[in-house]
């Protein structure tokens, strides 16, 4: 692979390389690169421009990231500007790239991209169709919170596969998961839900709030594809990179010293579904 000016020259060689989409108001490039490098993974932050132009090309990458932020400002709506101008200039290449087996992971605005896009809920395979939305959020207020999900272990995604509960934070004003009754009700059928927002102990939110912080039907937080491959998520994997991330580290950390229990230091659940991915690669490529 041709270096890219976006990206740093600090990337380990890898067998997996995941390209990270930057530019016009995304701006969570930095942190979802640097978790891909802790799972495993090249990672490169790759401006929309530099795919339109055929600088770099998808072709050279197994892992597609659409990430979190405010592209174009969301002035017409969450992701929508976006969905278009990657439909537009790119869409048949993302097609390709989900056909080849490949996996597309969107976050946040990300996962509104690809709502817009059609390449979720993909519905009987249908990557073009949109048929779900993600709109304001019933509280009337942009949530920056720490939530807790619990994730469907029937579901075919790849990324959450061998997590149960796990807590990320949510950063958005238009997160509320919605789909008619026939859709959410195939999505379910077919376990495309694959996380939802949950009290912490692992209970169903059931709609309130803060532990449903926006309003989503069904609590959902994430679908995927029928095939599991592609996934998108209202809340930040990323953004818990480390133990110290979480709010309550402190607390934790002290709880197990007085119980004489030793201190985590593997990955986070974060890096774990960012690992997955990379493994899922690693042994079908």
């Amino acid at each position: 692979m041709k270096n890219n000016p976006e990206s740093s020259d600090k990337y380990p060689e890898s067998s997996v390389n995941a390209l990270v989409l930057t530019g016009y108001g995304l701006n969570c490039d930095n942190e979802t690169a640097y978790a891909l490098e802790l799972a495993g993974a090249a990672a490169r932050r790759v401006h929309i421009n530099s795919l339109i132009d055929g600088t770099v090309n998808l072709t050279d990458f197994q892992i597609l990231v659409f990430g979190g932020g405010f592209s174009w400002g969301d002035d017409h709506g969450a992701g929508v500007i976006q969905a278009v101008r990657m439909k537009t200039h790119l869409g048949d290449q993302i097609l390709k790239f989900i056909e080849a087996g490949y996996l597309v992971l969107g976050i946040c605005n990300g996962f509104q991209t690809l709502v817009n896009l059609g390449l979720l809920p993909g519905s009987d395979f249908d990557y073009t169709r949109r048929s779900v939305a993600l709109t304001f959020n019933d509280c009337g207020n942009f949530r920056d919170d720490w939530v807790a999900l619990k994730v469907n272990a029937a579901s075919p995604c790849i990324f959450t596969t061998g997590i149960d509960l796990a807590e990320f934070p949510v950063r958005h004003g238009e997160g509320k998961f919605y789909a008619g009754p026939s859709t959410l009700a195939q999505l379910i059928d077919n376990n495309q839900v694959a996380v939802q927002y949950a009290r912490p102990d692992g209970k169903p939110a059931n709609g309130r709030f803060p532990y449903n912080p926006n309003g989503s039907v069904y609590d959902v937080a994430g679908i995927c594809d029928p095939t599991g491959r592609v996934f998108g998520l209202m809340p930040h994997p990323e953004a818990f990179n480390h133990w110290t991330n979480h709010p309550d580290w402190t607390r934790r950390k002290e709880t197990l010293k007085r119980r004489g229990i030793a201190q985590d230091t593997g990955p986070t659940i974060g890096i774990r579904l960012f690992q997955n991915a990379v493994d899922y690669i690693r042994n079908n490529q």
